[in-house]
């Protein structure tokens, strides 16, 4: 089926907010002549680990983390990563 001149193309960008903004003024039955099944995962959530410290180990993270600019989390998560890829 053709397109009527007036439709609009879907976004061929790998931005959420583009594609965010595009959904929140259009309606996907719009494009479903375009849309095909996709089976592989697209968005895959990150696995989680619980660290329990001493809450003067915790502080101490946190100060840390606070110089640095970044979250306690992402710090801890930076160490892991660092240690982890040192053979």
């Amino acid at each position: 089926m053709e397109r009527p001149m007036n439709t609009p193309r879907l976004p061929q960008t790998d931005s959420i907010q583009e594609l965010a903004k595009f959904w929140d003024t259009h309606d996907v039955t719009e494009f479903e002549d375009e849309l095909e099944e996709v089976r592989e995962r697209v968005f895959e959530r990150a696995a989680e680990i619980t660290v329990h410290l001493e809450t003067k180990e915790a502080e101490a993270v946190r100060r840390m983390a606070e110089s640095r600019g970044v979250a306690d989390s992402e710090l801890i998560r930076l160490w892991v990563l660092e240690r982890i890829s040192t053979p």
